[in-house]
Order: C-alpha cells, then sequence, then structure tokens
C-alpha cells in the first residue's frame, strides 16, 4: 500500500488533544484534531468582522440613545463572539491547539446568554409601551426571572465544559452537565416566548387594539424581536444535538452546519440592533 493510500499522517510521540498537547500541522494531519478539520479562516475572520461592527454600532445608539442595559449586553455579546471565533482563527493555525479550543469552545457557547438578555429588556418595554394592566405580572419582574436563568444556565455550562473538554467529551458527567445547561437556556428562552406571546394573545383579544392601532415602528419591532428569538432557539437547539452526540459524533465535525446555524446571530443585527435600540430610545 502507498503513502498515498494509508492512514493519515501523525507522529508515535503526539499528543493530539489536553493541556500538553504537541501535535502541529507539521506531524498531525487535521483529522485527528478534535474537530477533524481546519476551521474556515475566511469565515471566521468575516464573523469576526461582522460581530467588531456589530459591537460598535450598539455602542454608539447605546451612548447616543442611554439604553445602557440593552447596549451593554449586546456589547458584552459581541466581544465574547469576537474571542470565540478569534480562537476558531488560531486553530486555523494549529487545530491541536488547546488554549484555542477551550478559548472557542466558552466564547462561542455562552454568546447566546448576553444576547438573551438584551432580548428580556424588551419585553418589559414592550409591555410598558402597549399596555401593562394586561400582563399576568408586573414588567419588570421579568428581569428577575429570566435574567438569573440566564446566569445558572452559564455555571452550568462553564462547570460542565471545563470537566468534558479536558477528557474530548468522554467524561459523561461533563458532557451531562454542559448539555443541561444548554437545555435549560433553550427552556428559558421557550419559557419567555410563552409569557411573550400569551401577552400579545391577551393583547389582541383586548379592546386595546381598536382604541390604538399598532404603530409601524411597534410592527417593525415585534417582527425582528420574533426573528431574533426564532434564531437563537434554533441555534441553541442545534448545540444540544451536537453535544448529545459528543466530540465524536458526526454533527461537531460538521462545519458547514456549525457555519450556518452560528451564522444566524450574525444576520439579525442589522435590523434588529437598529429597531430594538430605536424602541427603546422612543419607550424612554
Amino acid at each position: 500500500m502507498s503513502a498515498l493510500s494509508g492512514p493519515p499522517r501523525v507522529a508515535p510521540y503526539a499528543i493530539v488533544f489536553g493541556p500538553h498537547a504537541n501535535c502541529t500541522l507539521e506531524i498531525c494531519s487535521p483529522q485527528y484534531s478534535v474537530y477533524g478539520y481546519r476551521p474556515s479562516l475566511a469565515a471566521n475572520t468575516s464573523f469576526i468582522a461582522l460581530f467588531g461592527l456589530a459591537g460598535f454600532i450598539h455602542l454608539y445608539l447605546g451612548f447616543r440613545w442611554r439604553t445602557w442595559w440593552f447596549a451593554g449586553c449586546m456589547l458584552v455579546g459581541c466581544v465574547s463572539a469576537i474571542l470565540g471565533y478569534v480562537g476558531r482563527v488560531m486553530m486555523y493555525y494549529n487545530p491541536f491547539d488547546f488554549v484555542a479550543f477551550m478559548l472557542q469552545i466558552i466564547c462561542v457557547t455562552t454568546t447566546p446568554l448576553y444576547f438573551c438578555a438584551a432580548i428580556y429588556v424588551t419585553l418589559s418595554a414592550t409591555i410598558i409601551e402597549l399596555s401593562p394592566s394586561l400582563s399576568r405580572f408586573p414588567p419588570k419582574l421579568f428581569y428577575w426571572i429570566f435574567v438569573p436563568c440566564d446566569l445558572i444556565s452559564l455555571v452550568i455550562q462553564a462547570a460542565g465544559g471545563g470537566l468534558s473538554t479536558k477528557s474530548k467529551g468522554e467524561s459523561q458527567v461533563g458532557v451531562n452537565l454542559a448539555l443541561a445547561g444548554l437545555a435549560f437556556q433553550v427552556l428559558t428562552i421557550c419559557t419567555f416566548c410563552g409569557f411573550f406571546f400569551d401577552y400579545l394573545y391577551r393583547y389582541f383579544r383586548s379592546n386595546q387594539l381598536a382604541k390604538h392601532s399598532l404603530s409601524r415602528r411597534i410592527e417593525v419591532f415585534l417582527s425582528t424581536l420574533f426573528l431574533a428569538i426564532v434564531l437563537i432557539t434554533v441555534r441553541c437547539a442545534f448545540r444540544v444535538a451536537e453535544l448529545h452526540e459528543g466530540y465524536s459524533g458526526g454533527l461537531v465535525s460538521d462545519e458547514a452546519l456549525f457555519i450556518g446555524l452560528e451564522g444566524v446571530s450574525v444576520l439579525r443585527f442589522p435590523s434588529y440592533q437598529f429597531f430594538t435600540s430605536y424602541f427603546l430610545k422612543v419607550h424612554r
């Protein structure tokens, strides 16, 4: 059998994963890395640029319209995403870089938590804008329901991610913890959607709409908010399925799927960031 038809190369002394990994592209094939490929340089640098642009716009709008909480959450989320994709760029040059792997797995995975915290602010603002009397709870109470849930999810995912990455996903306790954190995140988002849709249902069934029709601004805002929630939910559901399979599963090695479902978090920025910030600005 020729060398060309044999298995991919790997040095006999090589350590392919973990804090003591010594593999490089010179002595190990990317197939032996945790993802089984070199992350796309073009895609990941594009994500860095798009998140950087989104973060700059949020920073500008936050100062201009004094939407501190919303802009702050979105800015932290953008910074987290940038750090995550920097890690993936580092893995393009060395897919076996454990520090880069840890950087991207933590930052990319937790980025939606900050975006969700920003979205939760809009539920209270929407209720106050439309009709607070139709809400089942005081509007600001939603801050104290969903933001702590985000923090709990963040802690669980961080603990599980730390345990699972040390053993390349073979630590079932770590995998289960990270999976529980992601599942709790999806549950939180779905619960939020339930409260939000319940309020909208009560609003449209009331006589408020007959008295005061929704402005074009509110309609566009609700549409972009709905799109953002759906995209984040789909993305989180994908990560749940990916982690459920473990690092040896097929989803973790499918870069095209990763790019597509992670990229949707970027695609909502051009419309969502403006209309949500503008809505909160006018509400003030």
